[in-house]
């Protein structure tokens, strides 16, 4: 299976969904363009990565499904099949995808969209061991997952590096499962960071040119010195193979919602309680800015936190917590970050003038983003 991003490119695939249905601490030494190659930082590693099979029930054949009272059976007799191709009921579909250990005893990282509609999740270790695993948590919106599986405690776990820290020019290294093949590994560099695909609400992803394909989806990205800096999530392709522009999830996002997910299994997000949107070029003509910056408040909900907090329509916010907003995607990151009940400081443009606010976070609600 594969599923297109729906988005302004014209063709945005999900890396690794699952390909076709038929089919400790690590040394803090960094291995930097090594003449000889990866493969001391690879044998290190490769422990740490997991390969996923995913089995869904198949599902009847779209033609089949005809209105109450339609006369098949008597049509058949006097016409023959209808279907002729038809084969009453699929088998089980299976898909693959990728994954790596997060802790010792058995906790796995992947997608979300590797896992989604599972009815059996089965995990395989580098060693060949298989093992069946459940799902401790999954938040669809930023595609993270977290799988458990039992009976292991001496796991080799990824050490999550700082995503922050990644610079377009970084020698990066993906192992994965792609095709099915298992245990592949390609190289090449931080081709650009913080990319927004409009594939969700918290796109930031670490854009490489490191290959990834079908089957590579949940696996980790690692920088030179063997820290997980993303996880492999979607690639842009016109044909569906890679033309190497592939996005990573972003470890430190990884990081705290995985942290999340293993607590209590869900997500909690701050709320500011607001519709925004961009800054037009005309008000920053007027403001004084070479171009648009900051997310215009549109409108703000009764009761909510940032109503409490005296948040008025048309505010631009500018900055949170010191930290420079550059457009409506960068204020819900920022927000969503926040845990609930948490009190964060807001700096506002409003008619003009500079002002602070001083915001008590609430609880994102389940269904709005």
């Amino acid at each position: 299976m594969s599923h297109p991003l729906q988005s302004r490119f014209a063709s945005v695939a999900l890396a690794g969904l699952l390909a076709t249905s038929s089919t400790a601490a690590l040394a803090p030494m960094a291995y930097a363009s090594p003449v000889g190659g990866y493969g001391d930082l690879v044998a290190k590693l490769s422990p740490s990565v997991v390969y996923i099979e995913v089995e869904e029930k198949g599902q009847p054949n779209a033609q089949m499904q005809l209105p109450p009272g339609f006369p098949k059976d008597e049509l058949e007799k006097r016409f023959g099949p209808l279907f002729p191709d038809h084969t009453p009921d699929q088998g089980p579909m299976h898909a693959l995808g990728t994954g790596f250990v997060y802790s010792k005893d058995g906790l796995i990282i992947t997608n979300n969209h590797v896992i989604d509609g599972a009815d059996k999740i089965t995990v395989k270790l580098a060693d060949g061991k298989s093992y069946d695993a459940t799902v401790k948590g999954s938040d669809p919106l930023t595609d993270i997952a977290l799988l458990k599986i039992d009976g292991v405690d001496d796991l080799s776990p990824v050490t999550m590096g700082d995503s922050d820290k990644a610079r377009v020019g970084d020698d990066v290294l993906a192992i994965g499962n792609p095709f099915g093949l298992g245990g592949t590994v390609t190289s090449g560099i931080v081709s650009a960071v913080k990319r927004d695909i409009h594939s969700g609400p918290y796109d930031d992803y670490i854009q490489t040119d490191a290959s990834i394909n079908k089957g590579n989806s949940g696996g980790p990205l690692f920088d030179d010195k063997g820290d997980v800096i993303g996880m492999n999530t979607a690639i842009f392709s016109q044909s569906g193979g890679s033309v190497g522009i592939g996005f990573a999830v972003p470890s430190d996002l990884i990081s705290k919602v995985a942290g999340d997910l293993a607590r209590s299994g869900s997500i909690a997000r701050g709320w500011l309680g607001v519709q925004i949107g961009p800054m037009s070029q005309d008000v920053a003509n007027v403001l004084g800015y070479s171009e648009p910056k900051g997310a215009v408040i549109e409108s703000v909900q009764d009761g909510s936190p940032a109503s409490k907090a005296g948040m008025q329509s048309n505010d631009i916010v500018t900055k949170v917590q010191g930290q420079a907003i550059a457009d409506p995607q960068a204020l819900q990151r920022a927000i969503a970050n926040q845990d609930p009940s948490s009190k964060t400081e807001l700096t506002v443009l409003r008619k003009g003038k500079e002002i602070t606010l001083d915001v008590t976070l609430g609880k994102l609600p389940s269904k709005q983003t």
